[in-house]
């Protein structure tokens, strides 16, 4: 069962276009990562999916339903990014009381154990938090909801390493225990890779690639050896970085379309043959060119 989807939606700021002909759809119970630079187009993709904004043209349906006031999606979905309002009069404690009059599916010991973890007090304001605990805080509120649809927008914002390593593994271990469809929005990949079971890419508000986590992996393949050699080789390649380590010796990044004895024959002729990571990959596949920094220097 598809969640939500997506057909040709676009949607423009003035002269800018936000969301291109974007069509995608993501199933039940799935952990789904978008992926994408910034201005990619996620925040106002996320923002329809949600029903806080509408689409300019395209048909978009979340729960076989079109979000925009649809009180179905309301009640069955939550979304958390760093800009969320709360009533100044309210403190945290209170705060976490009122939200679960409106989510059915609300846990109380889950937010007040992460509540107690994350040192909060019960006397603090959301207004008087620093950017990171104000984005813990806001991450707690989306775990406790426990809505069939959960988004995050880049929800580490602010946050330092160590909570940030806590806040994808509580994720983990209550999606375990209670599964749902979960969308995390980053424009990087590394730190929730194992996580996620899809990633869905965008760039310039299109969809670049949709692809389950593993196959991501296998996308790509590193080649790093004598210049004309493996240049020879990637001519008639889809070539998605390129970097001359020196004078004699080039590093190209390729669709991976070998084969084992490919490799092989490529390692005889001093060819190395490696991974990419999909952080990396995620980050040469959203290039505007194919070249790094170091080529503005030239």
């Amino acid at each position: 069962m598809n969640v939500v989807e997506c057909k040709g939606i676009t949607k423009q700021y003035g002269q800018i276009t936000a969301l291109d002909n974007l069509t995608f759809s993501i199933q039940e119970n799935k952990i789904t990562g978008l992926i994408g630079r910034n201005g990619a187009g996620k925040t106002t993709l996320l923002k329809i999916i949600s029903g806080f904004m509408k689409e300019k043209s395209g048909e978009v349906r979340v729960f076989s339903e079109h979000p925009f006031n649809s009180l179905k999606v309301s009640t069955n979905s939550i979304f958390i990014d760093d800009q969320m309002d709360m009533p100044t009069s309210l403190t945290l404690i209170e705060i976490l009381e009122t939200a679960q009059l409106f989510y059915p599916n609300w846990d109380m010991v889950l937010a007040k154990r992460l509540f107690d973890y994350f040192s909060f007090h019960s006397h603090q304001r959301h207004s008087s938090l620093s950017k990171g605990k104000k984005s813990t805080f806001n991450m707690i509120i989306g775990l406790a909801s426990r809505c069939a649809l959960t988004i995050y927008d880049e929800p580490t914002t602010g946050m330092d390493a160590s909570v940030r390593k806590d806040f994808y593994r509580a994720l983990l271990k209550d999606y375990l225990a209670y599964p749902r469809t979960i969308i995390l929005s980053s424009h990087l990949l590394n730190e929730m890779e194992d996580l996620l079971e899809e990633v869905l890419l965008i760039k310039d508000g299109q969809k670049h690639l949709q692809l389950s986590i593993s196959a991501l992996k296998e996308y790509a393949i590193a080649l790093e050896g004598p210049r004309e050699l493996v240049e020879t080789f990637v001519r008639n390649k889809a070539i998605f970085f390129t970097k001359q380590l020196a004078p004699t010796r080039s590093y190209f990044v390729i669709r991976n379309d070998l084969k084992g004895e490919d490799i092989q024959k490529l390692r005889l002729q001093g060819i190395e043959c490696s991974s990419v990571s999909t952080d990396d990959l995620c980050i040469y596949l959203t290039n505007q060119t194919k070249g790094g920094i170091d080529d503005v220097f030239k």
